[in-house]
């Protein structure tokens, strides 16, 4: 029986990226300045795998007898954002970025999503998901208007309260826009963003989703599903592949969730690979430049890990990533193109192996490949010989 947990830390980078430059980066490491900023800041288990024996890691001792394998990987693709990384760890490398709209959408885009819907919108420009709503939350239950904002990312979000549009239209809206966002305008991403309270205490519901475009090529999961191996997917990766290639999928409503449906489908005999996302560190902390609190999070799943390791299974291989940086320490509240940690442990996993620098983020995908005997290598180089003990 063969599996294979690969668990992303959403927005864990460790450092700028030789092109950070070209994306208004430069200086941003995620886990670096976190560590310096918060007195006294260590993730024991992590440092345990061999976190702090990374290459150029910041803010971490190394541990003379690494228990896992440890190393840091480059996104070869265009952009930096969920979509693009966690496609490129799948075996998608894209040469040119999403769409960005950071002076809001086209009118004829606009214009087109609001005669599909049958309403009027507000916004359409760039915003923080909370200053949104507090700017625009109680126009938007006085009017019944949805909110429509971007970001940095390519994202088209829909902001409404719960008991002014129910979560399944909102739903709906979404799915109307991303019919609509196509070609050019093909975002990678369109996000329901609810939420609740009244005027001054708005606050962003657990019922987010997203919507992504397909993936544009074959990919590990689709390469594993074909075989008959089972890819379930937890937290908001089957979002992220718009449900392609995974077999069964549950969302989850926060870090510790994600861990505890994690552990849950590790509990099943079967081969086959759990694909595991764990939003809080981006959606709550990074986004809101939110230091003590992103550091908590960390500490969080740190705590978290003995159980999962004790959970693995003989033949189990746990990869520990991330999809990019979203530094709480820079000005910026943006997502910022850093190089990943990667951190392989596994009973039969070797130990104290150094994996270097590896050129893309799919090389975890022709790792898994090389695992289960799929012959595609996914634009990427394995690390799988390097693994065995």
């Amino acid at each position: 029986m063969r599996r294979v947990i690969v668990i992303v830390l959403d927005s864990v980078g460790m450092g700028e990226l030789p092109d950070a430059q070209l994306y208004g980066d430069v200086g941003s490491n995620t886990l670096g300045n976190i560590a310096e900023a918060v007195e006294g800041f260590k993730l024991p288990n992590l440092a345990s795998l061999g976190l702090g024996n990374i290459d150029s890691i910041k803010g971490f001792q190394k541990s003379q007898h690494p228990l896992g394998c440890f190393g840091r990987m480059q996104e070869r693709s265009k952009g930096k954002d969920t979509t693009t990384g966690h496609w490129e760890m799948s075996g998608i490398i894209l040469d040119r970025p999403f769409p960005t709209y950071p002076d809001g959408f086209p009118k004829d885009i606009i214009q087109a999503f609001e005669t599909a819907i049958g309403t009027k919108t507000l916004g359409n420009f760039a915003a923080s998901g909370t200053e949104i709503i507090k700017m625009l939350g109680d126009q938007h239950v006085k009017t019944g208007c949805p909110i429509v904002y971007t970001s940095a990312d390519s994202v088209f979000q829909i902001a409404a309260h719960e008991d002014i549009i129910p979560v399944e239209k909102l739903y709906d809206m979404c799915i109307i826009a991303r019919d609509i966002l196509k070609g050019e305008h093909a975002v990678g991403r369109v996000i329901a963003r609810p939420f609740s309270g009244k005027s001054g205490e708005y606050k962003r519901t657990d019922r987010r989703r997203d919507f992504s475009l397909k993936p544009t090529g074959k990919t590990i999961l689709d390469a594993l599903y074909e075989k008959g191996y089972p890819v379930r997917a937890v937290g908001k990766i089957e979002d992220i592949f718009s449900g392609k290639g995974i077999s069964d999928a549950i969302h989850t409503h926060n870090n510790m969730d994600g861990v505890d449906q994690t552990l849950q489908y590790m509990k099943d005999d079967f081969s086959g690979m759990i694909f595991t996302n764990l939003v809080d560190f981006d959606m709550l902390f990074g986004h809101r430049n939110d230091v003590k609190g992103y550091a908590n999070a960390l500490l969080e799943f740190d705590q978290r890990l003995p159980e999962i390791i004790q959970s693995l299974k003989e033949e189990d291989i746990l990869i520990i990533t991330a999809d990019h940086g979203c530094d709480p320490t820079t000005p910026s509240t943006d997502h910022s193109r850093e190089y990943v940690p990667l951190l392989v442990y596994g009973k039969k996993v070797q130990k104290g192996v150094n994996l270097g620098t590896r050129s893309t983020f799919a090389d975890i995908a022709a790792t898994i490949a090389a695992y289960f005997d799929i012959e595609e290598t996914f634009s990427g180089s394995s690390f799988y010989s390097s693994l065995k003990a």
